[in-house]
């Protein structure tokens, strides 16, 4: 050896201690990991980048060729290193590393856990919605951004949330029955990874965004007919008189005085309602509801605000209106004009309330942009194009006028 180096052997430890032997540490952490991604094979080689004094002298006894101690870099095959701990110690490569953690084989992992995600698909495309666009986007992105994998790592039954989508939508039923019901468990939509995928895909078909919020979430489990809250769950309305019950009594005195009045789930299901008028406004903005019992007072016609999705307080109320028309409308954006659509399919006597292209023009030189997926108008097709023509949201609060007009009007009308 040059310049007199006398070359020292390395370390004799036991082979339980040698990852924290001076000089192993950094071969058997990239050792592992070799073994890990190639499945257990020690044909293979490692490097050891800028390696001390104390790994060049090991990797020179393992070897028994000489390194110099300028090189910045060393490769050394694992079976030599198998070779070398056999010798010495009695066992080999494999045997050190996973007495220190378990040796994982990830190429085993990876065609398990496909065999898994496989697995999961063909219970998924069994489910009552496959082949919708939704449930396909929504089992895509489960895919694509890992959830499938994170899902079969975690030994969550996805059945279940098949079982879930498939008994869905449902008639506004409580969620703790719902899930007793589906689920046997009355806690299964409460928290946790079965309830986000279900939400998730819930968010997909409605073409919603994820709730950022309580409130959010509720009425996103409400477009699919689960109540959590039957006291969360509220309408707000003027001027709709009704009868049955102490409801029915506290609606009629309420229009006699032209005071809106928030109504909750819990209290429309005290006791059978029939709302006594011939036709019921709906509109999205509590500001359209504010200034009716404003301009009209107890003269404005029934009016109910849906303040975003419908809840099941909205749509078991509108229930009660047998026989009355139902003039609906909601702002001028994709998820607005969606909202509509579903409430025409909802209601045989529903009919859209200053819906149209002619409506919409007027104000969508500008506005906030739209966003999402354009949805159909079929009730009034040149609605669509205009809307991706202009690009232009259009609130409530912009037909505010016209919409006062049209109650004023009603309310005459109903007057005489």
């Amino acid at each position: 050896m040059s310049g007199g180096e006398q070359q020292r052997p390395p370390g004799r430890v036991g082979w339980a201690q040698l990852p924290d032997a001076p000089g192993w540490r950094r071969l058997l952490s990239v050792a592992r990991r070799s073994l890990e991604r190639t499945g257990g094979r020690l044909d293979t080689a490692v490097s050891l980048s800028a390696p001390t004094d104390d790994e060049r002298l090991l990797v020179i006894g393992l070897t028994g060729t000489h390194r110099s101690a300028g090189a910045g870099r060393f490769t050394v095959r694992l079976s030599d290193v198998d070779a070398h701990l056999r010798g010495v110690y009695g066992v080999g490569l494999p045997e050190v590393l996973a007495a220190a953690a378990p040796l994982r084989n990830r190429p085993a992992d990876a065609k398990r856990e496909a065999l898994a995600r496989d697995a999961i698909l063909a219970v998924a495309h069994e489910g009552r919605h496959a082949g919708t666009d939704w449930y396909a986007g929504w089992l895509e992105g489960l895919r694509r951004d890992g959830t499938l994998t994170r899902v079969v790592r975690a030994g969550l039954p996805f059945e279940g949330v098949v079982r879930v989508l498939d008994a869905l939508p449902a008639a506004d039923e409580p969620m703790p029955v719902f899930a007793d019901r589906v689920l046997n468990d009355t806690k299964a939509l409460a928290d946790g990874a079965l309830r986000g995928l279900v939400l998730r895909a819930v968010a997909a078909w409605q073409r919603a965004p994820m709730p950022a919020g309580g409130e959010q979430e509720r009425a996103l489990w409400e477009s699919v007919g689960l109540v959590p809250d039957d006291l969360a769950s509220q309408v707000l309305v003027l001027n709709v008189p009704a009868t049955g019950g102490l409801l029915g009594r506290w609606l009629t005195d309420a229009a006699d005085s032209g005071v809106p009045m928030r109504v909750t789930l819990h209290q429309l299901r005290l006791a059978p309602l029939a709302l006594a008028c011939a036709e019921v406004f709906v509109c999205e903005n509590p500001a359209v509801l504010r200034a009716a019992a404003t301009a009209l007072g107890p003269r404005a016609p029934s009016l109910v605000c849906t303040e975003g999705v419908p809840s099941a307080a909205v749509h078991t109320l509108l229930r009660a209106a047998t026989g009355a028309v139902i003039r609906w409308r909601n702002d001028f954006d994709w998820t607005g004009v969606r909202l509509t659509a579903a409430a025409l399919d909802r209601y045989p006597n529903a009919v859209p309330w200053r819906m149209t292209a002619a409506d919409y023009v007027p104000g969508a030189g500008t506005g906030p942009d739209l966003i999402g997926a354009p949805a159909v108008t079929s009730w009034d097709p040149p609605l669509q194009e205009e809307m991706r023509k202009a690009g232009r949201a259009v609130m409530e609060e912009r037909l505010l006028d016209a919409l006062l007009a049209d109650l004023c009007k009603a309310g005459g009308d109903a007057s005489r």
